[in-house]
């Protein structure tokens, strides 16, 4: 017997592809709302601060862009990004595929929490909520900075290996090339594959897949390092790690308490600061970027080695040196700073940190910060590789890249920056769901929410530990927060007050659940 399905025709025609779109888009109607919400703010964004917005890294990742090169201080992942676009000599395009990413990262997470964990579609929503609303995640995707490539690389990979329970080695190989991307977008990228891999192992995965990750993300990583290698000399990403490790302990290193020895130690003696502790910055950059002469406790590489460049193997070698014997003389003062510049993430507001010239450039620029003209201010004029910042801008650009503040979508933006943004205190509570939610799960080593917790503690700590504490760090941690969190409170976990046992054991394993 046929069926009446059997010989239905199915309806190609565009009307029947509509038809599915508006029925897709009414069974999720709740993300659907907050996803085109999220849009609107990212045009109106655009509209009010075109072509882009300004950091003081952004100039660099345009010279690579311009001079393909390894870049001694940081990996060129975004730089490759935009060397891909440049053809189109547009940053307006740039920030619209970083708001695309945006928003692509809040799909992932609405997705992998409702089709994979069965959150209801509010619950879904909810989670996803902060990377598609949060001001200072959309004036960071109007930047030209890796972060928004960088968030939703590490959000992709946390979703692929959540969302397989047993990974094929093929798989295995896109989730090593993701981490691969990961890592020469940031540096910190490696440390999540060491994660990745320790949760496949404990998941018992199996071999093959393990193997496979480890090497996809090997081969592009090394690969970039020998390039690194042929301009550096050395077999490495960058020539920056101790020298930022440096500056990371210059605000507590004491050379008395270090025990220098003053005749076969003369490197380390002259990367000793010359304030007394008691009287040095509270921000580390400083002690990197500052530019007072010696003696003030700036620029001290800089200034005392006196070969002109700070980003040589050989200064990078005396200063990891330095920080390290830092570190071990003083554990103490070393765990102090960190512990301080960790919790920093965790305020209610957002005070002025590390310096009002960096805190300043993570907002939406008001209109008193015009120029008498009514321009916006131009970009700075500092060497490059092979000109200058402002020229380099100008060349990808094929025209003027200063940002443009237009009313009165400016004016929207920079007084919604005021009130809708994730404080760091709600940051803080999302993060101990989580912790609670890998704690119940301590037989089955935290369950599935230990990697997205972990990776998020991780994100948080590293520029703690390793540079300075900067708003810009919190933002990629906050998906994965939220991703532990949801599934810490989905239902089926047993809080210690219930009085009803789960159904069973299995209530806390991931489930696919119909769109």
């Amino acid at each position: 017997m046929v069926s009446v399905a059997e010989i239905t025709p199915v309806d190609h025609s565009a009307p029947g592809r509509t038809a599915r779109v508006v029925a897709f888009v009414r069974r999720h109607r709740v993300f659907a709302a907050a996803f085109a919400i999220g849009a609107v703010l990212r045009l109106i964004t655009m509209l009010g601060y075109g072509p882009a917005m300004w950091f003081n890294d952004s100039y660099e990742y345009v010279s690579v862009a311009l001079h393909p090169r390894p870049h001694p201080i940081r990996p060129d992942g975004y730089g490759f990004w935009l060397l891909v676009l440049k053809p189109f000599h547009s940053f307006t395009l740039v920030t619209f595929s970083q708001h695309l990413m945006g928003l692509a990262t809040g799909v992932l997470v609405y997705t992998l929490l409702r089709r994979k964990f069965g959150l209801p579609k509010w619950g879904a929503t909810l989670a996803a909520a902060p990377v598609l609303f949060d001001a200072y995640q959309i004036q960071l995707e109007q930047l030209i900075m890796s972060d928004a490539l960088f968030t939703l690389l590490v959000v992709g990979v946390i979703t692929l290996v959540l969302w397989h329970r047993r990974m094929s080695w093929k798989l295995g190989v896109v989730v090593g090339l993701l981490l691969a991307l990961t890592a020469l977008t940031r540096s910190i990228g490696l440390p999540i594959l060491v994660l990745v891999v320790a949760y496949l192992l404990v998941k018992r995965t199996g071999w093959r897949p393990i193997v496979a990750v480890i090497a996809a993300c090997a081969v592009p990583v090394m690969g970039y390092m020998a390039w690194f290698s042929t301009n550096f000399g050395k077999f490495a990403m960058t020539n920056s790690d101790g020298l930022i490790l440096y500056m990371r302990t210059a605000i507590f290193a004491d050379c008395d308490k270090m025990h220098i020895d003053k005749y076969r130690e003369l490197q380390m003696l002259l990367l000793c600061i010359n304030d007394p502790v008691s009287q040095r910055k509270d921000y580390a950059q400083w002690y990197l970027w500052g530019q007072g002469g010696a003696g003030q406790g700036t620029g001290e590489v800089l200034h005392r080695w006196g070969t002109g460049k700070k980003f040589t193997d050989i200064t990078n070698q005396a200063a990891s040196a330095f920080a390290t014997r830092a570190i071990t003389s003083q554990p103490g003062d070393y765990l102090k700073v960190v512990a301080r510049d960790f919790f920093r993430a965790f305020n209610w507001g957002r005070p002025t940190f590390p310096d009002e010239k960096t805190y300043n450039m993570y907002r939406f620029i008001p209109f008193h910060e015009l120029d008498t003209s009514g321009n916006p201010k131009r970009l700075p004029q500092w060497p490059s590789y092979q000109g200058r910042t402002d020229t380099d801008a100008y060349a990808y650009e094929q025209g003027p890249p200063e940002t443009k503040i237009v009313a009165p979508f400016a004016q929207i933006m920079s007084s919604y920056q005021q009130v809708f943004y994730l404080p760091g205190i709600v940051l803080g509570g999302v993060m101990l769901v989580g912790l609670y939610g890998t704690v119940i799960r301590w037989r089955r080593i935290g369950g599935p929410v230990i990697l997205p917790w972990l990776g998020a503690f991780g994100l948080l700590l590293a520029p703690a530990a390793t540079a300075e504490f900067d708003y810009r760090y919190v933002l990629p941690a906050v998906p994965l927060a939220c991703v532990a969190a949801a599934i810490t409170l989905r239902r089926g976990v047993t809080w210690p007050w219930a009085r009803t046992r789960p159904r069973s054991e299995s209530a806390s394993e991931p489930t696919t659940v119909p769109a």
